[in-house]
């Protein structure tokens, strides 16, 4: 998917991140800004990847980028590139990083890019069009670092580890986007369940306690099954009826009771807390840390 203009995703949309915000900032947004700055040594990362457990905002992160530099905005994933005709898949990529070219400033981005370039194995438990379609984004990559245009590939990853040694090159800057902390959680659950006047007061603490090691797709999850709980309750009243009410006559839904939160927490469980020390180890070895 080409996006021309801007997704619309705002910095202040993502709540926490701050250290991966500050670096992607550093490594693509003032690089655009002021290019006077970016030259020679100081010429800008051209390939980025983000890492970190599912769910937690690595795709809103490159959507923002995009927006705050009103960059072209290249949504890319394994099905986009590759093909089922031979040599295929290599021309596509070969015509991806052309167009991108053509519309610099642009941003590329390689969604779970871990499907695409895992490690290179031994010829017989690897395809050679898969080979091939690895070199070639490979090769691609290479000459992004020796011309002054501003492209930049965007990947992101769950499983940083499968990725291959050259790619991981390429990626000079590796970003771990975190599960988030009690401060964002809290943020995230105040713009889920916003507290009203007429409504009971939302036990923010208790549920930011509750949700330890929750990333932020887990938080949405937990929210919208507290919010369906009053609705269910007007379901099976509405179900009951033997006549159907016309539309502009249907009651509101009522509001979130405390066990409807309880219950929400223990229905929903957390998705993306089993691999957090091998991100933590993989980020010691390889990431990119905010200095000073």
């Amino acid at each position: 998917d080409i996006i021309r203009g801007s997704p619309d995703v705002k910095w202040e949309s993502i709540k926490g991140l701050e250290t991966a915000k500050r670096l992607l900032k550093e490594a693509v947004v003032m690089p655009i800004k002021y290019p006077k700055y970016f030259t020679g040594l100081l010429s800008p990362w051209k390939g980025i990847l983000l890492f970190g457990p599912p769910g937690t905002g690595k795709t809103m992160l490159a959507k923002a980028v995009a927006t705050e530099c009103k960059t072209t905005f290249f949504n890319i994933s394994a099905s986009s590139i590759v093909s089922k005709w031979r040599g295929d898949s290599e021309k596509l990529v070969k015509v991806l990083f052309e167009l991108a070219r053509h519309h610099a400033p642009s941003t590329i981005f390689l969604d779970e890019i871990d499907a695409i370039i895992s490690q290179r194995g031994e010829a017989r438990s690897e395809h050679e069009a898969s080979r091939r379609l690895k070199t070639e984004l490979l090769i691609q990559m290479d000459g992004l670092t020796k011309t002054d245009e501003l492209v930049f590939v965007l990947a992101a990853t769950n499983l940083p580890w499968e990725l291959d040694a050259a790619m991981l090159r390429r990626l000079e800057k590796r970003i771990l986007v975190p599960l988030p902390e009690a401060e964002a959680r809290h943020a995230m659950f105040e713009e889920f369940l916003p507290s009203t006047p007429d409504t009971m007061e939302i036990p923010y603490d208790v549920l930011v306690e509750s949700t330890e090691g929750y990333s932020g797709s887990d938080i949405r999850l937990v929210c919208k099954e507290a919010a369906m709980q009053p609705l269910r309750r007007l379901m099976a009243v509405l179900e009951g009826r033997q006549e159907e009410m016309p539309e502009d006559e249907l009651p509101e839904v009522g509001p979130i009771a405390a066990e409807d939160i309880e219950l929400a927490l223990r229905n929903t469980r957390p998705s993306a807390h089993l691999h957090a020390h091998r991100y933590e180890q993989f980020n010691q070895d390889y990431g990119s840390h905010v200095i000073g």
